[in-house]
């Protein structure tokens, strides 16, 4: 079968997908065929609907299409031989982040812990494998989306020579998938939450995530920088309850997971081989919590925070590895106690215990060994150049031998490692050095930046100084300044790409509201959205920043659901009690969270009433940014416009948000009630300007 090139709208919502394909020995060439989903691109978390659905079937292969503004681009379920090539499924599903270069934002964290009944696919994702087996997916594309690949209880599959880039979760996501083969991809920019040199959180996006029993994966010879986590790994709810089971046998093998956020390659729980990597400018080169019988050899590590992190790690070898600028190489430690009743540690000898370090190069780290209650440690023939303290320990360190062990360096010399696939070597590493370090990471509301499309970056965006410092990024070609509001002294108003501008602040009471807006001529790009932008034809794109401070009053008062239960009543407060607050506070922005309850002098409060009111300081169009974990209520004047009273059980833990479009006037009240509860709480509410703008 083969379909006429062409773009065909085809609009689709709930789980009903607009094209089924179901039968064996099927073959669809769709012939370079666009399928658009929605026509609104610019709100792409506003995407519903699965544009391909392909299910109980036997060798299918589907070619040659590309599948834009949908949640799910291309679903497949119960499927064996599937071959998926030369397909591109970006610019589906995002949301908006909410986080800014200032400030995190906690409804940005994910949440992909529970996936039994597919929750994953609330993320959306260009590619979703439900249960198939030995498929093949190869030469394809997905960016701009949230997610590329996920794949849940699949095996044998080959993903190959794709390019899964710039998107705001993951690359690729595997649940419950064992046998598979993840080769020569490009797997770079996944990642959320980071703003260079104010934080750097990651928020559980990554490259490629292993999660709950995934076994004997090869991931050979793939890009996999600037993500939140490069390759994040973990055992799963399963062996976190019975101490049995993990995500065992996984050879990481010749990639480069580099730059990023937190882990360059998070192991916990499990067993597993991790060699020949390059490792460069992360939080932790490795983080490896509960390790054991985990082999690191022969990688490079280089300006981490830490190179190797391990607790409670148990006979773990490195060996051959190559240290760098590292500020400490290696850390092993176990903490003090464990949770009592937590079922890992119940079933488990959690000791720190048994390592082979051995024939690795260290240079220029200001700490080498950082050792703390650690036992039985084999450490010799390596060598250190540069160093200010090979050990850090204390007599909570037992066993250490130096020794040097001829049968032990027989054994370390072994290394044991699948055969490769014979493919066509193909390159996913080129280019990417131009882009090298992570500050070139620069997260928009959609997501990681993809260096297309024209852009201004602030670069200083913590800075009081009062000058604003801007690249201007963006493809061949010129640019020239529009216009420029709450900002004078700007050092240039023309110029090529890439440059550099200067801007003076101008200072208000009223807040801030400065915009930069430029325009583009030059080459044609592809625009944030997936659109294609004809060359020599003015694009004007800009900077914005908006702040409105409200004076809000904050008051704090105890909660007891078990006597008074402000969901099921119809008051905040009981009518018999009279509630005195026990904090109070003023401020600019309400922006809170509160892990493990309230805080106070003397005590904390295992569950709170959070009340706050200002009043608007000018009248015009707004949008209201509303993040919380708990109960909120809002009220303009006497009226609700925000009512998430309720507690639900939720498919995820991550923070719920909302953007109500309100118009206001000067002098209304808005007036916010929270309930927070112990184990973590959140309120934070914004004022951004809506589409007419504010008053001036």
């Amino acid at each position: 079968m083969k379909a006429v090139n062409k773009t065909y709208p085809l609009a689709a919502s709930g789980e009903a997908a607009a094209i089924v394909i179901e039968g064996n020995d099927i073959t669809v060439d769709f012939n370079g065929a666009v399928l658009q989903g929605s026509s609104d691109v610019s709100n792409p978390d506003r995407f519903t609907g699965i544009a391909v659905e392909i299910r109980n079937s036997n060798k299918v292969t589907v070619r040659n299409l590309t599948i834009k503004g949908y949640k799910i681009a291309l679903l497949v379920r119960n499927v064996e031989n599937l071959v998926i090539e030369n397909g591109d499924f970006s610019y589906n599903y995002r949301p908006r982040l909410q986080s800014t270069q200032q400030k995190e934002d906690v409804s940005d964290w994910l949440s992909y812990h529970h996936n039994e009944n597919n929750e994953w696919n609330r993320y959306g994702a260009g590619i979703c494998l439900i249960d198939c087996r030995n498929a093949v997916i190869r030469n394809s594309k997905a960016s701009g989306n949230q997610n590329g690949l996920l794949m849940t209880r699949c095996s044998g599959a080959q993903i190959s020579h794709n390019d899964f880039s710039f998107n705001s979760g993951l690359g690729i996501g595997l649940y419950r998938s064992s046998g598979n083969r993840i080769l020569y991809n490009r797997l770079i920019y996944n990642i959320r939450g980071y703003s260079h040199g104010v934080y750097q959180r990651g928020q559980d996006s990554a490259g490629i995530l292993a999660f709950e029993q995934c076994n004997n994966n090869l991931v050979y010879k793939n890009n996999v920088t600037h993500g939140g986590d490069g390759f994040f790994l973990w055992a799963g709810q399963t062996t976190m309850d019975s101490g049995a089971g993990g995500c065992n046998g996984n050879v990481l093998l010749a990639n480069d997971f580099s730059y990023a956020a937190t882990n360059g390659i998070e192991l916990t729980f499990s067993s597993n081989t991790v060699n020949g990597n390059r490792i460069y400018e992360c939080e932790n080169g490795i983080w490896g919590g509960y390790s054991y019988n985990t082999t690191i050899r022969h990688n490079r590590f280089r300006n981490n925070k830490v190179g190797i992190a391990i607790e409670h790690g148990q006979d773990n070898s490195i060996s051959y590895n190559l240290f760098d600028q590292d500020r400490q190489a290696i850390r092993i430690w176990a903490n003090n106690t464990q949770v009592p009743d937590w079922g890992y540690a119940q079933k488990r000898d959690t000791r720190s215990r048994n390592y082979t370090m051995v024939s690795n190069s260290f240079n220029r780290n200001p700490v080498v060994f950082d050792l703390k209650r650690t036992q039985d440690l084999n450490i010799f023939s390596n060598t250190f150049s540069g160093s200010e303290a090979v050990y850090r320990m204390d007599d909570t360190v037992t066993g250490l031998d130096t020794t040097l062990y001829y049968e032990i360096i027989a054994e370390e010399e072994k290394d044991s490692l699948p055969l490769i696939p014979d493919l066509p070597a193909g390159d996913p590493f080129k280019g990417s050095s131009k882009w090298a370090g992570r500050k070139n990471i620069r997260m928009t509301e959609w997501g990681p930046y993809d260096f297309n499309y024209p852009i201004i970056w602030n670069v200083n965006p913590t800075d009081s100084s009062g000058w604003m410092e801007f690249e201007i990024l963006g493809p061949e070609g010129s640019w020239l300044v529009k216009e420029a509001r709450g900002l004078d002294s700007i050092s240039h108003r023309r110029g090529g790409f890439p440059a550099t501008i200067r801007a003076k602040r101008q200072e208000s009471s009223a807040g801030t509201d400065i915009i930069l807006r430029l325009d583009y001529l030059g080459k044609a790009f592809t625009d944030p959205f997936g659109r294609n932008r004809a060359a020599k034809t003015a694009y004007p794109f800009q900077f914005r920043r908006y702040f409105q401070p409200l004076q809000w009053n904050v008051l704090w008062y105890s909660l007891d659901t078990a006597y008074y239960n402000p969901l099921k009543e119809q008051s905040l407060f009981s009518p018999t009690a009279r509630m005195a607050p026990v904090r109070r506070d003023t401020v600019q922005e309400l922006n809170y969270t509160w892990w493990g309850g309230l805080k106070l002098a003397d005590r904390t409060l295992q569950q709170f009433i959070t009340t706050a009111g200002t009043r608007v300081g000018r009248s015009g169009s707004f949008e209201l940014s509303v993040t919380w974990q708990g109960a909120v209520r809002i009220y303009l004047d006497d009226k609700i416009v925000l009512d998430g009273w309720k507690l639900e059980k939720k498919v995820a833990d991550e923070a719920d948000h909302r953007r109500i479009p309100l118009q206001m006037n000067e002098g209304q009240s808005l007036r916010v009630e929270h309930l927070g509860f112990a184990a973590f709480s959140a309120l934070a509410v914004k004022l951004h300007p809506g589409q007419a703008g504010g008053k001036k």
